[in-house]
């Protein structure tokens, strides 16, 4: 059960990913995001992965050094294919180019596919919010495997379609939402069950659609519901459309190819502040609406009231001080990473 700094966390990753094949600059960006995970408490999108990514360039369903393609493009919009790159360096140069647009034509919009899992998806608006703007993700897995099941199915037909808003503030950490549209992100699910942890109530059913907390049931055929308890018609809903913008419109297609790469489309949008209003004003509002919410007395059981994106960084404060947990069933698979590639620890 180590606790490692997070720079060294860090090296030992990059030092994994190149010794696959990724170039120094591929390993670095992945490993910012991977750490950046585990910092701000998201361990499901965090070192936990990457043994898959591993397997997955092994499977040549990650590419590294794939060039980013742009097949279509306008001052305010592009259609990028990935073409099987990690999807954290392919999203992370596709908002830097939507935020050149927004900067020049206020608004941009990008569509991005065939590219592998792109992680956290926090990080990509929270480029625009510090750039001074807002950002926006969708995301979906297209025609890959799936995990969740339609509200009033028992049969996994939808990703777990996350989406994710920045905006930009005065305030100390940054505001933000990032959610799936199901009931929990899959990659917790793996997180619980490499501690030996169950499902709380309310997360999966089995392949009979029974709720159920056994994991290893849900494993074996189950799904995971939408988002929402006994409103998950709003979830199922919010996935639907997130769907649309993530997996039609970038014309990845819906439906399941169970032998299909991981294929994360996504649909990015930046808005300039500036085009609606001074940024300066803007960014003081949106701390004085904080002030505002987090003066509310707080109910039974609860201390305070936590902004959107509060408990990250109050979280990523505290690792960085006091290092990053890694459980022993992900720390005996990247040390068997070290060695097969004859890396020290």
């Amino acid at each position: 059960m180590p606790t490692l700094a997070p720079q060294e966390l860090h090296r030992i990753g990059e030092d994994i990913l190149q010794a696959a094949g990724a170039s120094g600059e591929e390993a670095q960006i992945v490993m910012e995001h991977l750490v950046g995970a585990n910092l701000a408490g998201h361990d499901s999108h965090g070192i936990i992965l990457m043994p898959t990514y591993i397997a997955r360039i092994k499977r040549s369903h990650i590419v590294p050094g794939a060039p980013m393609e742009v097949e279509r493009e306008t001052p305010n919009s592009a259609r990028i294919n990935g073409n099987w790159g990690f999807g954290y360096v392919v999203t992370t140069r596709a908002m830097e180019m939507a935020i050149a647009k927004a900067r020049e034509r206020q608004v941009a919009a990008i569509t991005i596919y065939q590219q592998s899992h792109v992680g956290r998806l926090a990080d990509y608006p929270l480029m625009a919010a510090r750039a001074g703007m807002i950002g926006l993700i969708t995301c979906d897995s297209g025609r890959g495997p799936k995990a969740v099941a339609p509200y009033g199915g028992r049969e996994a037909r939808l990703g777990t379609n996350p989406i994710s808003v920045a905006f930009p503030s005065d305030l100390e950490g940054p505001v933000f939402l990032d959610m799936a549209t199901s009931a929990v992100a899959a990659g917790k699910l793996a997180v619980r069950r490499s501690r030996g942890e169950a499902a709380p109530p309310g997360w999966v059913i089995d392949k009979h659609g029974n709720p159920t907390t056994d994991l290893g049931v849900y494993y074996d055929g189950g799904a995971i519901l939408p988002m929402g308890g006994d409103q998950a018609h709003k979830g199922f809903v919010l996935s639907f459309m997130v769907e649309t913008l993530s997996g039609i419109l970038t014309g990845l297609g819906f439906g399941i190819d169970p032998q299909g790469r991981h294929n994360d489309g996504s649909f990015l949008a930046v808005f300039d502040v500036e085009a609606f209003r001074p940024l300066s004003e803007f960014k003081r509002e949106i701390a004085a609406f904080v002030d505002y919410l987090k003066a509310t007395p707080p109910a039974a059981g609860f201390t305070e009231v936590l902004y959107p994106g509060e408990l990250e960084f109050r979280t990523t404060q505290q690792r960085q001080r006091d290092g990053i947990y890694v459980e022993d069933a992900t720390w005996d698979l990247i040390a068997g990473l070290q060695q097969e590639y004859g890396l020290s620890g």
